[in-house]
């Protein structure tokens, strides 16, 4: 009795040569546990050394081997070829990225865009103690509860391929950079809230989002950057409204959310 195969259909694509994509086909012996990613390692080492791919971990926490499996944005490595229910395999590069070659595409704009929100606590008159700390700053549990679960991004950009508004506007942020936003701006031991909402608010920022909810439907740690987009709207709104700039005004530029624990924890 013969092996079960796999089809694999692999997108190819070399823009620096090539004008349009291609589909190319690889026939994969299936094993018990295989995974996308595995079929495709299988494909390049056997069969077409001129695969491009990008990985790394194997294990679902790098990000790097983020593509189209059958149409849906998946991590490779994660994405059991059993769990398809399907004797072919389809395999294209994410969407709203420009493709490098093959399933790798360009990050550049995605990380730029992250780094863009400023994605770091900021401490305005401690410069000194983040230059040389001598003690840790102190956050309650039920603090970290309200924005821990936007710190499990592993930023491999799934969910801003799968956004509807960063396939039609290229200025747009995107979810990953807008929940990242958000976690900042809900902890307590960061005071740069007032800069980091001015990040956001702008003509194709954070109210470009229309709560499609699609980012959060493939984001393969569970975050819900849906959620925090829409929670960073409610901060841009209080931090604009009226009473909130009046009060400001006239406590001498109070922070629009104090921050209720700024001490340090000094080390012994």
């Amino acid at each position: 009795m013969g092996r079960k195969e796999l089809e694999l259909k692999v997108q190819r694509f070399d823009p620096s040569v090539e004008k349009a994509p291609r589909f190319q086909r690889y026939a994969v012996p299936l094993k018990d546990g295989m995974t996308v990613l595995d079929a495709l390692l299988y494909a390049k080492e056997r069969l077409d050394h001129g695969i491009a791919i990008r990985f790394s971990c194997r294990m679902a926490s790098c990000g790097s081997c983020g593509m189209k499996v059958n149409g849906r944005p998946v991590l490779a490595c994660e994405t059991q070829v059993a769990d398809l229910g399907s004797s072919t395999v389809t395999v294209r590069p994410m969407d709203n990225f420009a493709i490098v070659r093959d399933l790798v595409v360009d990050l550049g704009s995605f990380f730029s865009k992250h780094a863009g929100i400023a994605p770091h606590l900021e401490r305005k008159g401690d410069l000194q103690e983040q230059e040389s700390p001598s003690g840790e700053y102190l956050i309650r549990p039920d603090e970290l509860d309200s924005f821990v679960q936007f710190t499990y991004c592993i930023k491999c950009g799934l969910c801003s391929s799968a956004c509807p508004t960063s396939s039609t506007d290229s200025l747009f942020p995107g979810p990953q950079a807008l929940a990242q936003a958000h976690r900042f701006v809900e902890d307590p031991r960061d005071e740069a809230n007032e800069e980091r909402l001015d990040l956001v608010d702008k003509e194709h920022g954070v109210w470009r989002c229309h709560f499609a909810g699609t980012c959060s439907a493939v984001c393969p740690k569970g975050v819900d950057p849906a959620l925090g987009i829409q929670l960073l709207k409610r901060h841009v709104m209080a931090a604009r409204s009226p009473s909130r700039r009046k009060k400001a005004k006239g406590g001498g530029g109070a922070r629009v959310f104090p921050n209720p624990n700024k001490d340090l924890v000094k080390s012994p």
